[in-house]
């Protein structure tokens, strides 16, 4: 297809974990045509904390981690 982009962004935040793992709280998939964020629960029983800041809360997520 002459003219279309298959260009693609991956944007993902995330914190350190209990024995030094990632742990992906927020993933966002961009590209020219649409965008997608997906937001994960914590992935074990941690104190509910966010930021005022940067909006980023566990508590206002629906994606279980899996």
């Amino acid at each position: 297809m002459a003219g279309s982009s298959r260009e693609t962004v991956i944007n993902y935040e995330f914190l350190r974990g209990r024995q030094n793992e990632s742990v992906v709280k927020v993933l966002c998939l961009a590209s020219a045509a649409a965008s997608e964020t997906f937001c994960f629960r914590p992935s074990y029983k941690i104190a509910c904390h966010g930021s005022t800041v940067c909006d980023l809360n566990w508590i206002d997520v629906l994606i279980e981690y899996r």
